[in-house]
């Protein structure tokens, strides 16, 4: 389970109703197809031993005995398997018979979980045949060893104390208060459901809800397995059904309505260490030592080998931007609304009627002036009082000039020019520095021009400096002090630069202006750049961010995954290597995570005082509640972290 990752399956079996010999088979040979995989954890169907639908066979001994032979049969056959297995069988203890998951390691049976609510209506009735889990968890004897017995057991891995598992069966999922709940608030990490849930019109996306729900306000990975056609009989059908979440993320699902004699399995890694994280972070999510639910549960050791987890997964190379056009689409309007309503807040909390926007013609500044304007509108304010200015100087092109002053035009705002050149050359001239070097100070004093004209311009007109600077630049420190980094609202500072463009390409496919949406196009392939060098001999851009800075894909990932996930540096290298594999270099990836890592620690500086603006998603730097971060801390470990992966240290 190195870096948190534990490999997990998922295997419906080709089943005969009423035949744990055959049945057993295939337990066998999936049990054995999961472990070439690298399955450490194999969940199997309900009662998948005997069938779920054998009816009152259950009441005959011979199919009791058979199933109880093929489970020491299994436990046998496992001996050699890394694996923490969950297999359906019909259990008969104390004079009652129970409907239970077999939890096998390393060829010892450890434990029985019992099913908790059994159904009772429509096509179910398993109260006839099968008696509900007790209250109180105990020991049974089980050919001469005693095995825990009951609801509340907590499987935890004496190889890796993170991993924690606890096992639900079928209807346990569909109640109100599933055991999964009391599971997750006594420490368990990873839940497991074996299931035989019929098929009818609708319940594949529902069952489908459930699971991805469960997982996500537990904060765990959830297991679930399900019968497959083998089990139909007389009026149900079964479709063999199979997923595995984690915190309300999808991870893997199988393919239903296979042949009946065909097996399958589904494997995927949940990552254990993401979900401690999590609720190592959320402080209404409650422990064991927090609640009575935890004071009942059983811990039952198990062990596992520490080894590498091969990963099949996939993650996302833009985390912060849905991959599915019509969630993309939805999400970007959910934005583009709270950054909207913000700034509507501020301004009628203000009572001002004026806002003053730097306009540049970049992908920043063309976002905060589409959100002023639909503020404006919110308000009923002519969008005249959107004073959006152009300061054009050294670096301007005249692409980028042109499409400032097109959109400005195209949205009804007052456009107001301010070259600023001559200003610039006397604050040269009277801090002595020479025009001719191209260095930071004369970057800088750029920006804090421009600054300086649009506050002044908000005191004339009685209005406000909107911001433009986003996520990416924040976390990067790309901005300059008491430059564009000041202003007095930022509607963009939670937008990471990769979802600036989908706001951007989403309101010009929705503006229904087509000369504004050419224009918004044109911003939209023009190259990222600050403009304060001056052009090249052909008048195009020469100054590009992502040259200097590193690609905003790769920083906005590294970002996600830092602070949203809280992952290590090394193991934002395994991933992001794995992720950009064929995009970019291990050299380039490990340049710029080290780049990141560096300067997000540096630049803390800038981000404690930076001004107001709307949150809009769970990756937010705000000092007042997101980031609560020392402005001196240092990135060594974290770098360090960097260079013993390279050297194969760690």
């Amino acid at each position: 389970m190195k870096d948190g990752w534990i490999k997990v399956g998922a295997s419906t079996p080709a089943l005969t109703v009423a035949d744990p010999v055959t049945n057993t088979d295939s337990i066998l040979e999936e049990i054995h197809a999961m472990d070439s995989e690298g399955c450490r954890i194999m969940v199997f169907p309900e009662l998948c031993i005997t069938g779920y639908t054998c009816g009152d066979l259950f009441e005959q001994e011979r199919l009791l005995e058979e199933a109880d032979r093929q489970l020491i049969r299994i436990a046998e056959q496992s001996q050699i398997i890394d694996a923490l297995i969950f297999v359906g069988m019909p259990l008969e203890t104390g004079g009652k018979l129970y409907n239970t998951a077999a939890v096998l390691n390393h060829g010892k049976v450890i434990g029985f979980v019992p099913k908790k609510y059994l159904p009772n209506y429509n096509e179910f009735y398993e109260a006839r045949q099968f008696t509900r889990a007790p209250e109180t968890t105990s020991t049974i004897q089980w050919h001469g060893h005693e095995v825990p017995f009951g609801t509340d057991l907590l499987f935890t891995c004496s190889t890796m104390p993170r991993l924690i598992v606890a096992a639900e069966l079928c209807e346990d999922l569909w109640v109100p208060d599933p055991p999964s709940v009391h599971h997750a608030l006594a420490g368990a990490d990873i839940i497991v459901n074996l299931s035989a849930s019929n098929e009818l019109i609708a319940k594949y996306e529902y069952r489908r809800s459930l699971v991805i729900t469960r997982s996500a306000t537990l904060v765990t990975g959830y297991i679930y397995c399900s019968s497959g056609t083998g089990e139909s009989t007389q009026d149900l059908v079964f479709g063999g059904h199979r997923m595995i979440a984690e915190n309300g993320t999808l991870l893997a699902e199988s393919k239903r309505f296979l042949n009946p004699d065909e097996s399958s399995h589904t494997v995927s890694e949940i990552d254990v260490s993401r979900l401690t994280a999590e609720r190592r972070r959320m402080t209404t999510f409650y422990g064991a030592k927090d609640t009575p639910e935890g004071q009942s549960h059983v811990s039952v050791p198990f062990a596992l080998d520490i080894r590498e987890t091969e990963l099949t997964r996939s993650y996302d190379p833009h985390p912060f931007v849905p991959s599915d056009p019509s969630a993309r689409a939805r999400r970007c309007e959910e934005i583009l609304n709270i950054q909207t309503m913000g700034l509507v807040k501020r301004l009628a909390h203000i009572h001002a009627s004026n806002v003053v926007i730097g306009i540049s013609g970049g992908l920043d500044s063309t976002l905060a002036l589409l959100v002023a304007v639909r503020a404006f509108d919110r308000l009923k304010i002519p969008r005249q009082n959107i004073i959006a200015v152009t300061m054009p100087c050294f670096g301007t092109t005249n692409r980028t000039y042109t499409n400032a002053c097109t959109l400005v035009s195209e949205t009804g705002a007052t456009l107001k020019e301010v070259p600023i050149e001559k200003a610039v050359m006397q604050h040269f001239s009277d801090i002595g520095h020479d025009p001719e070097v191209h260095d930071t100070t004369y970057e800088n004093c750029q920006a804090r021009e421009r600054t300086q004209v649009l506050m002044d311009i908000a005191n004339q007109s009685g209005g406000i400096v909107i911001g433009t600077g986003d996520l990416s630049e924040s976390a990067l420190g790309w901005a300059t002090y008491n430059g564009d980094h000041m202003s007095m609202y930022a509607v963009n500072v939670t937008i990471p630069k990769t979802l600036v463009r989908y706001l951007i390409r989403w309101y010009a496919d929705n503006c229904g202006n087509d000369s504004l949406a050419s224009t918004l196009t044109d911003v939209l392939d023009t190259p990222v750049s600050p403009e304060l060098l001056p052009p090249s001999e052909n008048g195009t851009i020469s100054q590009k961010t992502e040259d200097l800075v590193g690609p905003y894909e790769l920083h906005d990932f590294f970002l996600y995954y830092m602070l949203r996930a809280g992952f290590p540096p090394h193991k934002i290298l395994r991933i992001a290597l794995r992720t950009f594999d064929g995009v970019y270099d291990r050299e380039t990836i490990v340049h710029w995570l080290k780049t990141f890592c560096r300067r997000f620690f540096q630049q803390q500086f800038k981000r404690s005082c930076i001004p107001d603006g709307p949150k809009v998603g769970s990756v937010a730097l705000s000092p007042r509640g997101d980031l609560r971060m020392p402005t001196d801390a240092s990135a060594a470990i974290w770098l360090a972290d960097i260079e013993d992966t390279e050297q194969g240290t760690r």
